[in-house]
Parts: C-alpha cells; structure tokens; sequence
C-alpha cells in the first residue's frame, strides 16, 4: 500500500487496525505472556507485537520519519515523530478488564497534527486532525458545558499516586470541591472529557506517550489540556484535561502543593 504525504490520518487509522488485530488476537489468550519491566509495571507479548508492527510499518512507508514508543524508547531525531503507546492500560489488559487503548499521534516538530485512541474491546475509537473537530465512532466531540467546579465530574487513575508524587494537598482540595470523583483511568478519563461525558480528567504522573493522542484530541473537542502548572505541553510528568471552563479552578484547588520537577518517566498502568 502507497500512501501520499499528506494521508497523515489515513496511516495512523491503518496503523490502529494492524495493532486492534494484534491485541485482540492476545486478549484473554491462555498463553498471554506478561513479563515484569525494570519499574515494576507489567508488558506483555502483544504491547511488544503492537510497537514493533508500528515501527516496521512507518519505516516502511514514511522512512524519513521517527518513533518514539513506550517499549524501545526513540528511534531517532526528525521534525516528523509518531508516538505510541502500544497498550495503554497493559495491567487492565492482562487481567481481562477491557479498558484498554491503543494511543497513536504524529507529531511536527513537537505538535499533533492527527491522532487515534483505539479501544477495541470497548468497541471504542477517537480521532482527531489539527483544525478539523474531533471524532468518536464517526460522532463529533464537543466538551461539556459544565461552568462550576461544583458541578464538575473528575476522573482520576490511581489515586495513591496523588501522595506518592507529592500532590495530596490538591488532591483532596479538588475531591472536596467538585460534585463527583471517579476512577475510570488512563486514556479513558481524557476521551470522556472529549465526549462532554466529564469534565476533567486528572494524573499526577505521565510519560509523553500516554497523553500525546489525547491533547490533540481533547483540544479539538473544544476543551483544554496543561500541566499541573497551567502549560501546554506533552514532554511528561503531570497532564490535566478538562472542558476549558473549569479549567483554572482545577489549577487553583492544586495550588503549589506537589513537586516542582515530577520524574519524567514512571511505571505504566
């Protein structure tokens, strides 16, 4: 298959419906292999298959551009990156839980130009183009419009990695502020924000690849992505999505209570 320069979203749908074939194929087998990497999280033969199958194919078909993935880190410099997370959620998957996700983003010179999250056992798939909406099973997004924190529904993934990486204090300022706390987790509390389902989405502690596809996708839903800090940014430590309007009260509830220079690179879910 030849594709154009510019079928940018055209490929990442490609590369979604190579890696749903792969871990599928995995899921729930009898003879899943599931190793234990240096930080103590789980990754299994079918993260592996997804990454390499990423990587085989850009090569392949785009060979001047890079791939920065979970499992064998970067492949090199270049103004043109994709970035995947071959199974975000590898503990869900390797215990049978269907809240999983492959996590794919092409990146020009630090910015998502196109996205996919794809959740097969969910029957799930989000997508999304720069400046052309965001997309949900052929449905466009839009954020919710949720004005008050008091309102609000935030999602979370663990919630004992608020005090282990120094953000407590916030933490229990924001549960004590907003309607409802939930713990969806992962890649899932970020597309629910797109879909207007939350209003904010909340982790402590990312690596690049694990919130890569959702900014792109979260800012074309309509709502805003940062850091604990307020920035912009996708290089990792902490990620906080949410519907733009409640934004700035989130920021307010952590305040300065957590590290200034988070690790950038932590165990995966």
């Amino acid at each position: 298959m030849t594709l154009e320069p510019h079928d940018d979203l055209a490929l990442a749908l490609e590369l979604a419906d190579r890696a749903d074939a792969i871990t599928m194929a995995r899921f729930g087998a009898a003879d899943l292999r599931v190793d234990t990497k240096a930080d103590d999280s789980p990754v299994t033969d079918a993260d592996s298959r997804v990454e390499e199958m990423v990587r085989a194919r850009v090569a392949a078909v785009r060979p001047s551009q890079t791939v920065l993935g979970e499992e064998a880190g970067s492949s090199g410099d270049s103004d043109w990156r994709w970035v995947v997370d071959p199974i975000d959620g590898t503990k869900n998957f390797a215990r049978g839980v269907p809240v999983w996700a492959t996590l794919l983003s092409l990146q020009h010179r630090g910015e998502e130009v196109c996205a996919v999250v794809s959740a097969p056992a969910m029957q799930r798939r989000w997508w999304a183009t720069v400046d052309a909406g965001a997309m949900c099973n052929g449905r466009r997004l839009h954020v919710s419009a949720v004005a008050r924190l008091e309102d609000a529904t935030v999602s979370f993934t663990d919630v004992r990695d608020f005090a282990g990486y120094g953000w407590q204090r916030g933490f229990d300022r924001l549960a004590a502020s907003c309607r409802t706390m939930r713990g969806f987790g992962d890649f899932w509390s970020h597309m629910l924000v797109a879909e207007g389902a939350i209003d904010c989405g909340i982790e402590p502690i990312v690596n690049e690849w694990d919130i890569s596809a959702a900014r792109l996708i979260v800012h074309e839903a309509g709502g805003r992505f940062s850091d604990f800090a307020g920035i912009d940014r996708v290089g990792g430590g902490n990620v906080l999505t949410t519907n733009g309007r409640i934004h700035d009260a989130v920021l307010a509830c952590l305040g300065d209570g957590g590290p200034s220079s988070p690790p950038r690179q932590v165990r995966e879910p």
